[in-house]
């Protein structure tokens, strides 16, 4: 058994904190690789010189985390962090901080990347976006207006599927928990504009225009457009609000 690893546990934090932070680092530095099992319980307990209590508590917050899974009967496996993982930690960072403050900032880091992001797709995208991506605006487009909810959840969709098409899984994690805050801004914001849907849906076919003739400037340009007015949007509902 690994001493650097399965050594003797201090005592300046409580056992289970110091236990879970010494095999957090172990899987962090991959001397303990995804996939590998970990020794038992009881030894587990005789190597680190702790009670079945204290070593237990840290392994339900590891497990919790998504960095082991636990079988009953089978041991425990390191699992390492998903990419749903991540994304529903910042899900709920974004939900317990929602307010007009965050969603100012909010727009302002879509208007910093999106830009990019949509350059991105239009140059690697492949036919299978393209396809999801039409699908999306044909069903925004039948819609009924009265439905502001699945609305909302379409917009959602168009632009996460936007960050899905530059196939970078980076781009993924960082803009899909933004992306499940646009039901709920659109509904705040966007209910009573006139014509919003009618614009909205112009907007998504010139951007998908550009992405599917591969016209990375455009694409690029046409959403840095689109994003722009959302922010203008957003300030006179501000001055109206308040």
């Amino acid at each position: 058994m690994d001493q650097e690893i399965f050594g003797k546990i201090g005592s300046k934090l409580t056992l289970s904190q110091k236990i879970e932070r010494r095999l957090e680092a172990a899987i962090r530095e991959k001397k303990l690789p995804v996939g590998s099992r970990l020794p038992t319980e009881r030894e587990l307990c005789e190597a680190f010189g702790v009670s079945r209590t204290a070593l237990r508590e840290a392994l339900r917050r590891l497990s919790a985390r998504g960095l082991i899974e636990i079988t009953k009967g089978s041991g425990m496996t390191v699992t390492g962090l998903k990419i749903d993982d991540a994304i529903q930690n910042l899900n709920l960072y974004y939900d317990m901080q929602f307010d007009h403050n965050l969603i100012a900032q909010i727009i302002e880091v879509r208007r910093l990347f999106e830009p990019e992001i949509a350059g991105l797709a239009a140059r690697q995208r492949n036919q299978n976006d393209l396809s999801d991506i039409q699908d999306n605006i044909e069903l925004f487009k039948e819609c009924n207006p009265d439905n502001i909810q699945l609305e909302a959840d379409l917009d959602n969709k168009f632009h996460l599927l936007i960050a899905k098409a530059t196939h970078n899984p980076i781009v993924q994690i960082s803009m899909e928990p933004i992306y499940s805050l646009l039901p709920r801004m659109r509904n705040l914001i966007y209910a009573n504009v006139e014509g919003e849907k009618d614009v909205t849906l112009e907007y998504h076919l010139k951007i998908f225009d550009a992405i599917n003739k591969q016209n990375r400037e455009s694409a690029s340009a046409l959403m840095k457009e689109h994003l722009i007015r959302t922010m203008d949007i957003y300030k006179k509902y501000l001055s109206d609000s308040f």
